[in-house]
């Protein structure tokens, strides 16, 4: 291995320290609590190390939010895979989704709630936003119905989802109903 590479693979890993550093103390604390000193400490790197990694935690959330959204994919489509029928898959997914945003609280929130710097649904979408969403299209377009765009149906039960996760978080909405919310939403825009 070349000096060149071995520096290479270096800074990758340093990169990844640092995302999963910041990822393990914003859901354990709060993204609040995610600062560049912070992490600095956390790791053992001077803080111009940090900054020649990420600009600023914008970036460091962006980071988290692409991570994230790889992980709810392949998430996604390894519970949909084994799923048998349209009602069965749409249901798997929405507990999938709806599992993945309680579990991974902070990773959901640099995601789908914080600026992360992140473009969302144009040209510049980095290639795992993109994918998190095919993962949804996939199973979702499906069902949109005759005459509805699939990508547009998709966004809809999206924005139907993201609902349920960030309301009953703040606890806005009863936990114990949420089997019924899916059953419910699944009955109501997929007419299955």
């Amino acid at each position: 291995m070349s000096v060149q590479e071995r520096k290479q693979r270096e800074r990758a890993d340093r990169e990844r320290l640092i995302v999963a550093t910041a990822r393990r103390l914003a859901e354990q604390q709060g993204w609040d609590a995610v600062t560049t000193r912070r992490l600095a400490e956390r790791i053992e790197y001077s803080q111009p190390v940090l900054y020649s990694h990420f600009r600023s935690k914008r970036e460091i959330i962006g980071a988290v939010a692409l991570e994230g959204a790889a992980e709810m994919a392949a998430a996604l489509r390894a519970a949909t895979s084994t799923a048998d029928g349209p009602r069965t898959r749409v249901t798997t997914l929405a507990r999938t989704y709806l599992d993945f945003a309680e579990c991974n609280p902070a990773v959901y929130d640099a995601m789908f709630q914080l600026d992360g710097g992140l473009a969302f649904a144009n040209e510049d979408t980095p290639e795992p936003l993109k994918d998190a969403f095919a993962a949804l299209l996939e199973c979702l377009g499906e069902v949109a119905g005759d005459g509805v765009h699939p990508a547009l149906f998709t966004e809809v039960f999206w924005a139907a989802l993201h609902g349920p996760a960030t309301l009953t978080r703040a606890g806005r909405l009863p936990p114990e109903d949420a089997e019924r919310r899916v059953e419910l939403l699944v009955d109501r825009l997929t007419m299955l």
